[in-house]
């Protein structure tokens, strides 16, 4: 395939502040921390330098050109049109997840998830003085479905104020289709349960599944939700701290507002405005070289563990850029994952962080970096599980 853009270049990321890279011993592969090891797309680089060269860094006022940037790329690429005042900026996804928990709950009220979970949403929930409650998704032949009957079981206890939905979801790797959301959106919406809908993988599908954003399902359902969207995961952006909330119903909005400034996340990045603005205007053709390259890494893994990890089962990857290894008769993969890291030299993130017994049999594997460095992770991956065995 003719390609513009350089995936397969390897790119040093020791000590440069990395946090994925620089917290590890200078021998070992981290394939963890969800951020990509390619360099971002030049469109992006030269609107950074544009913003250096001016030379002051003061305060930033965010340009109506920031929204029209957003509204029209979720417009084209996704079928979706939000309105202006919609839109709430944010430094994170995760700060946003927090400051509406904080806005939508009391302490003590239960937030629903779905294990295993992206682990941030575990800290936001118990930081706000919420109480988990998991509606735990179903394993089965290398993919994942909802358990409904346990699902609405559980919105339907007064207790349970907001659901949090992760779409596509990581780490399970499933892009929940219009039916499974909107079932879940309107059990949610009987039963008095707010949504929060964190998309920030949304921009990476593989082959052959469709991303559908929540906010296209109904009026109704977009009435009764939060939409946390960001370009960080997409163009590996996540250190210019840039999200966005989208709340239709203007009542919520000012809640969630108001929890922003008590939380003191009101303010962005300069850098990260211009990035935005970059990536949704000009970076299009980058995404979608960056989307086939990862998952031709992904089907190298599952090659991979065809040939040589008969006891690793690759779960199958519609979204996101993070593969969930399921592993047969091992021990916890806490224990797994540390031994690859002291003593093959591989970083991987164990199962256990996504949810206590929903992960316990899993590795996640970060697929975004250049083909040579995942050969070489693969490798020590197959020298350690061989050796545990």
């Amino acid at each position: 395939m003719q390609t513009k853009y350089n995936f397969d270049q390897v790119v040093n990321r020791r000590n440069s502040n990395s946090y994925k890279w620089d917290n590890t011993q200078p021998d070992v592969l981290p394939l963890w921390v969800a951020d990509m090891d390619f360099q971002a797309a030049p469109c992006i680089t030269q609107a950074l330098h544009r913003r250096i060269d001016h030379g002051v860094f003061g305060y930033v006022k965010v340009p109506e050109s920031y929204y029209d940037a957003v509204i029209s790329w979720f417009s084209r690429r996704h079928g979706w049109t939000m309105q202006r005042d919609w839109i709430v900026y944010i430094p994170g996804v995760v700060p946003a997840l927090s400051a509406i928990i904080k806005a939508m709950t009391n302490p003590g009220d239960k937030v629903l998830i779905q294990t295993p979970v992206y682990n941030c949403f575990f800290s936001s929930i118990r930081n706000n003085g919420c109480i988990i409650e998991e509606n735990e998704l179903v394993y089965a032949n290398g993919t994942y479905t909802i358990d409904f009957d346990d699902f609405e079981r559980r919105v339907s206890n007064p207790q349970v104020k907001v659901f949090v939905l992760c779409n596509p979801h990581n780490p399970a790797g499933r892009v929940w289709t219009a039916d499974e959301l909107r079932r879940m959106g309107e059990l949610c919406l009987k039963h008095g349960v707010f949504v929060i809908a964190d998309e920030i993988h949304c921009e990476m599908v593989s082959p052959g599944h469709a991303y559908t954003p929540y906010g296209t399902l109904s009026p109704e359902l977009l009435k009764n939700a939060a939409i946390c969207t960001s370009p960080s995961k997409a163009f590996n952006l996540a250190a210019l701290q840039i999200s966005n909330i989208t709340i239709a119903d203007a009542d919520v909005r000012q809640r969630v507002d108001k929890a922003i400034n008590i939380n003191e996340v009101c303010d962005v990045n300069a850098f990260g405005v211009e990035a935005l603005q970059a990536a949704y205007n000009e970076g299009e053709e980058w995404l979608d070289e960056a989307n086939a390259y990862i998952y031709n890494n992904y089907q190298v893994l599952c090659d991979f563990a065809k040939a040589n990890l008969p006891y690793v089962q690759v779960c199958k990857l519609e979204g996101s850029y993070l593969a969930w290894l399921k592993l047969d008769g091992f021990a916890p993969s806490a224990e797994v994952a540390s031994r690859l890291e002291n003593e093959f030299g591989l970083k991987l993130s164990p199962g256990q962080i996504y949810g206590e017994r929903a992960g316990r049999d899993f590795l996640r594997l970060n697929l975004a970096c250049p083909n040579a460095t995942l050969v070489a992770a693969l490798n020590r991956l197959k020298t350690g599980l061989d050796a545990m065995r």
